[in-house]
């Protein structure tokens, strides 16, 4: 039960203070919680939230920790309330408190040390391509920002070298950035450490200054935080728009029939409501011969979230309360054989799932740019 105001209002100051004034144009609608994908199978509200934030009630830190920053509830407020805001000003008074939840604090810790979360070695970064590929140079037309999820996780380094192949195959100038680069710092961001971001964004804004090129990335959370946190004016553009062009005008030719398989799309947050890209995914996978494209109920601006957003991706979930679940049970109604997505945490999130629910042997996990690679041959 919600305990008395006072001596908590100097909680909600410090929230506002933080960035997260934002809670008091919230008149507690409910249109958040109505909307918010988690309500259907956990207890989390992030309404509730709101009002503990309001009056600095006791409980917040039970809640605080749910959101993925879907950013469902943020487009559909009619107070234009930017949640997220407020989520990452509780999570920063928290977090610069030590009350980090235990499955966060080796990602953090790594990010601190290493300048990524998965615990690899800064001088790694680039083994997944075996010195095959070039280091950015002055004068080459794009800098290829890969996200530090397909240079580390085992899984998504087959993303890593797919998209490699394609832009080897374009006849495009290409580099990719040094093993100075350093996690764009999105998620610890929001999980609310400020000045580990900071850190990360300064690091890499010393290797960005010197591109003269397009900055090209393959995770939507680097899109989203180059395009919107950095400060700065640069070209950035995600994988999946880069495919649409290349096949457009013809400088890569996907002719592969890849034998008429069923194809489901799962729009990322981050592609989608956070940068506002639907079509281009769709339009390379519709390219592809020997592909039928069908959409799962919920998609585009109605998409389910992975739950891998916020910090989620690293996060413990009990059975039953995994959105990733509800996702791919969503993709095997629609009698697909591959559910195909355009974020690395999206691809680990679903495989998880596609293992945790035994449906290795009816549907399969692949990046959008892994179809395309399949379909140039070789």
């Amino acid at each position: 039960m919600t305990k008395a105001i006072s001596p908590y209002l100097e909680m909600s100051q410090a929230i506002a203070d933080a960035g997260g004034e934002a809670f008091k144009k919230c008149y507690q609608c409910g249109t958040c919680t109505g909307t918010c994908p988690w309500s259907p199978i956990t207890d989390f509200s992030i309404r509730r939230l709101i009002r503990l934030s309001q009056f600095g009630f006791d409980g917040i830190e039970e809640l605080m920790w749910g959101c993925t920053t879907c950013k469902f509830c943020v487009d559909r407020c009619p107070r234009g309330v930017e949640i997220i805001d407020l989520v990452k000003a509780i999570r920063n008074m928290y977090a610069g408190g030590g009350m980090l939840p235990m499955s966060l604090r080796s990602f953090v810790g790594s990010l601190s040390a290493r300048g990524n979360p998965w615990s690899g070695d800064a001088e790694k970064r680039n083994d997944w391509g075996k010195d095959r590929y070039p280091l950015y140079a002055e004068g080459m037309e794009y800098l290829y920002w890969t996200c530090c999820t397909v240079c580390y996780d085992p899984r998504n380094t087959l993303v890593a070298k797919a998209s490699a192949e394609i832009l080897e195959k374009s006849g495009l100038s290409w580099g990719l950035p040094g093993t100075d680069a350093q996690c764009c710092g999105e998620s610890v961001r929001k999980v609310g450490d400020f000045d580990l971001f900071e850190r990360l964004k300064q690091n890499n804004l010393r290797i960005l200054q010197n591109s003269t090129g397009k900055i090209l990335t393959i995770s939507p959370h680097c899109l989203t935080t180059f395009r919107q946190e950095y400060g700065v004016d640069w070209k950035v553009i995600h994988f999946s728009e880069l495919l649409t062009d290349l096949i457009r005008s013809g400088k890569i030719n996907p002719s592969k029939d890849l034998g008429g398989i069923r194809v489901t799309y799962h729009d990322p947050c981050y592609l989608g409501r956070h940068s506002g890209i639907y079509d281009a995914p769709r339009e390379v996978l519709k390219a592809l011969p020997g592909v039928e494209l069908v959409e799962m109920e919920r998609n585009r601006e109605q998409s389910l979230c992975c739950g891998g957003g916020g910090g989620g991706l690293w996060m413990e979930r009990a059975k039953g309360e995994r959105l990733s679940d509800l996702r791919v049970e969503e993709a095997l109604g629609t009698g697909a054989t591959v559910l195909a997505t355009s974020c690395p945490y999206c691809i680990a999130m679903l495989e998880d799932s596609v293992r945790t629910l035994n449906a290795d042997d009816r549907i399969k996990v692949k990046d959008v740019t892994e179809l395309v690679r399949e379909s140039l041959g070789e």
